[in-house]
């Protein structure tokens, strides 16, 4: 669906179903010069088991309008615009690499709109080569080649894929290659906000973090997650990109965290 945010039109993926705001809400926030399909997998499993779905592609990124945002911080308040635009009142939020900082900013910044903050393939920071920068800044393509390569694990380096048929590292590449990956790898690599948060966020949280992941190494997120109070899953053999790489593994965790904080809720 479209939505309008600061009077710019906002594309949001809704699992295939409308969205309907009397529903549990799940909001999933792709990482660096991703978007909604992401989480294909996860966001239409959601919408066919009883909740709404919400997968904004951030301002800027392929269907959605605009300028990309040049701070993490921005893009906390942005989330905090959208959720508002959406009729949605408080949403369980889950955020793949960068996007989990992005939902740090907004726990910080509007913690009555969320439930819970899931963390995939993640840390409180995620410092960014220089090099890996002034690739994405000089040659798109290149740096999105170098992000690839490193972002997914062995098994999808030689073409396992968890989808018969669909290549991950090639449905990576289709989405990066009109995205501002550059202004949101600059975003990263500023941000050292995650620390000082975590010891303000009072929400059930939980990360899912990769074994193999070389982008933001498994002992920055289990540190982390000491830090917020988290609980920490790890799931073998898979790098970054774990939305898209192991996407039945991930959709796993999110089930079990979201499905007992709902069942418990007096919500419902």
């Amino acid at each position: 669906m479209h939505l309008v945010v600061r009077g710019i039109k906002t594309y949001a993926a809704t699992g295939g179903k409308d969205f309907d705001p009397a529903l549990p809400t799940v909001m999933f926030v792709h990482g660096s010069g991703l978007d909604h399909r992401s989480w294909a997998l996860q966001t239409r499993w959601f919408a066919y088991n009883g909740y709404s779905v919400l997968a904004p592609d951030l301002p800027g990124h392929s269907l959605s309008a605009g300028e990309a945002l040049e701070s993490i911080e921005e893009m906390g308040v942005w989330l905090a615009e959208f959720i508002a635009a959406a009729g949605a009142e408080r949403v369980h939020a889950i955020g793949h690499s960068q996007g989990f900082l992005d939902l740090l900013e907004l726990a910080g910044r509007a913690p009555k709109l969320l439930k819970s903050i899931t963390g995939v393939g993640t840390a409180g920071a995620i410092p960014v080569n220089p090099a890996l920068i002034d690739a994405a800044r000089d040659n798109p393509g290149a740096a999105a080649e170098m992000l690839l390569m490193w972002g997914f694990g062995n098994d999808a380096q030689y073409g396992i894929s968890a989808v018969p048929g669909m290549q991950p590292i090639a449905i990576g590449r289709q989405i990066m290659a009109r995205n501002p990956l550059y202004q949101d790898l600059v975003a990263c690599s500023n941000y050292d906000n995650g620390g000082a948060l975590a010891k303000a966020i009072d929400l059930p949280a939980q990360l899912v973090l990769a074994r193999n992941d070389r982008l933001t190494p498994v002992k920055a997120g289990m540190a982390f997650a000491g830090e917020l109070n988290a609980k920490v899953s790890v799931i073998e053999r898979y790098g970054h990109m774990l939305p898209i790489e192991a996407p039945r593994q991930t959709l796993q965790h999110l089930r079990d965290l979201i499905g007992a904080l709902e069942a418990g809720s007096p919500e419902n």
